[in-house]
């Protein structure tokens, strides 16, 4: 286990609108308002067709494969998820959501691009005096959260 301690910041209210990509938007959000690292929470509507990535498709192979998924029709959401910055100083969201419709569920990273049907509501708490980034960790090839 390695750790860094930090402080509470900022807390920010975000109501995601129809078709935003999620990602997208509270990385462009966190540029605007100089976040360097928060936790979220976020609750509503993904769109049809969303992408998800839902594990790699070997269990030991490398070079990773994500495995994806789209959905079929609107899902109700909710998620859990983390902004660091890259070693460029760039902000990264690292989120999963849990999509239902009905009586089944799909869990997954929204990195390939979740879309919002009508509203997502978002809450970011901004961490901060905080030393983590993302870097590249080899053999994986991903940028993993470096307390």
């Amino acid at each position: 286990m390695r750790f860094t301690t930090a402080e509470p910041g900022r807390v920010f209210v975000l109501r995601l609108e129809d078709g935003e990509i999620v990602h997208e938007v509270i990385e462009q959000f966190a540029e605007e308002q100089q976040i360097e690292a928060a936790s979220l929470i976020i609750l509503g509507g993904a769109d049809d067709r969303s992408q998800l990535v839902v594990g790699p498709l070997e269990d030991r192979g490398l070079p990773l494969q994500p495995m994806k998924t789209s959905l079929a029709h609107v899902h109700e959401v909710t998620g859990t998820g983390t902004l660091f910055r890259d070693a460029d100083g760039v902000p990264l969201l690292h989120m999963h959501l849990a999509c239902g419709r009905n009586t089944q569920t799909v869990t997954g990273c929204i990195r390939e691009g979740v879309r919002v049907w009508h509203v997502m509501e978002v809450v970011i708490h901004e961490i901060k005096n905080c030393t983590a980034r993302r870097l590249i960790e080899h053999p994986l090839g991903l940028k993993l959260l470096a307390p």
